[in-house]
């Protein structure tokens, strides 16, 4: 086992390592920016060292120095996180050739799965369903591009192939536009993602977002935690996260998981990981993969009661993978609200200092937050602030006792999307279940 582990990241997620890391008697190194330096994760950690101003490429994504820090400190292990270097393999490779672990999957395992095309191919290699579309990149013939989507089927959605979180993206509804569509997604994508190619898929008409978790030993152990829901979204960004997915029958879940813990062993995948599919009609179609800790990893551990965070730093502490499928039992239902420092409605974000801060608390309730009162929300990072989740028997009961602890929370300073959670909390179709990638724009857009 470990005896030091470098967390290469900030926020709640730096916090959550922390915590598991303590837990293991492991002790911990924190890397921060200027802006970070009076972070309650910094102040709890063993030791701390500053890489950086506040700017991410300064700090968060300055490789070089998250390494040096690592070797000043005698780290063992360096935790990436998510966001910011999490997926990125060539900071994977530079960790191992340093002489350390990267507590993560192997280079060559985020490489191929942060390549779209490559992901896809490997998925169907895999016998793990896709969305149809075309088999490769998109070449630059034209009469090749449109005659893949009369094939195909309008509309379409043109995709980076080095793309994710919602970037590099166009639905094209007719032929008239796709050429332009194919040209302006491959130049968002050269530049975005320093890589130009596109490809293209059938685009799902109203879709639900499900992923499947996966833990894997790199070799021929692999497990799947069952299944998230992940479909009330903004602009491909995730406002709400709940597990299991409702209405989807069990049978089409366990063979969905039992393919994709399938592909992990063909791939040697090693760690924690994320299937993500669009589901429609009954139908499971792969889109990406993640290789890392998911934010919503909590509801997954509320259903199960495994810390995945633990199992990712005893696989690559190269511990024994004793987790068989058998061993998985799901209880319960569990639902995430990410907050985020922002206008509830406008989304603009709200930076700021924080004057009063209260969490709830009481039966099935968990926050996993590093804010406190006094606490300056910083403008260079992403807005979120705290992850607020329930647990019930039930999902009626988890829907409850998050209304009740969105009621009970107070941020006072800055601007929170709290109002919009307890406005869902209460939405006649959420309460339902089932509903689409498209709801919460379209219901928003109703809006006076």
């Amino acid at each position: 086992m470990f005896e030091k582990i470098l967390i290469a990241n900030r926020g709640e997620i730096a916090l959550r390592i922390q915590r598991a890391c303590r837990e293991l008697g492991i002790k911990t190194v924190v890397v921060h920016s200027e802006a970070d330096r009076d972070a309650k994760y910094v102040r709890l950690a063993d030791e701390s060292v500053c890489i950086g101003p506040a700017p991410a490429r300064d700090s968060y994504l300055n490789m070089p120095a998250i390494i040096s820090a690592a070797e000043v400190t005698d780290s063992e292990a360096i935790h990436p996180g998510y966001g910011f270097l999490a997926e990125n393999a060539d900071f994977a490779e530079r960790v191992e050739k340093s002489g350390f672990v990267f507590i993560g999957p192997r280079p060559e395992s985020i490489r191929a799965m942060g390549d779209k095309v490559c992901a896809k191919r490997a998925m169907i290699e895999a016998g793990v369903p896709v969305v149809p579309g075309s088999e490769g990149a998109l070449t630059e013939d034209p009469e090749e591009i449109m005659q893949t989507a009369r094939d195909v089927g309008y509309p379409v959605i043109i995709k980076a192939a080095g793309g994710g979180g919602g970037r590099g993206m166009r639905v094209v509804y007719t032929e008239a536009a796709l050429l332009s569509a194919v040209a302006m997604t491959r130049n968002e994508a050269g530049a975005a993602f320093n890589n130009p190619e596109v490809y293209m898929e059938k685009f799902l008409e109203n879709p639900r977002h499900i992923e499947i978790q996966v833990l894997a030993d790199g070799g021929r152990h692999a497990v799947w935690l069952g299944e998230r829901d992940c479909s009330m979204q903004r602009r491909h960004q995730k406002v709400i996260e709940e597990a299991p997915a409702p209405g989807i029958a069990r049978r089409l879940i366990e063979r969905i998981g039992e393919r994709c813990a399938e592909a992990c062993r063909k791939m040697g995948y090693r760690g924690a990981g994320t299937f993500e599919f669009l589901y429609e009609n009954g139908e499971f179609f792969f889109i990406e993969m993640n290789t890392r800790i998911q934010v919503e990893h909590t509801v997954t551990e509320m259903i199960t009661g495994i810390d995945l965070v633990q199992q990712q730093i005893l696989i690559a502490a190269g511990e024994k993978f004793t987790l068989r499928q058998r061993d998985i039992q799901f209880r319960g239902h569990a639902i995430e609200c990410r907050i985020n420092a922002e206008d509830a409605f406008k989304f603009t974000p709200s930076p700021g200092r924080i004057t009063n801060w209260h969490t709830p608390g009481g039966p099935g309730v968990r926050m996993d937050s590093h804010v406190f009162t006094g606490y300056m929300v910083p403008p260079n990072y992403d807005s979120m602030i705290a992850k607020l989740i329930t647990y019930g028997d039930t999902r009626k009961q988890a829907i409850a006792r998050m209304e009740i602890a969105l009621s009970e929370m107070v941020v006072e300073g800055v601007q929170t999307n709290i109002p919009l959670h307890r406005e869902l909390m209460q939405d006649a179709r959420f309460i339902e279940g089932g509903t689409s990638i498209h709801y919460l724009e379209h219901k928003l857009s109703q809006r006076p």
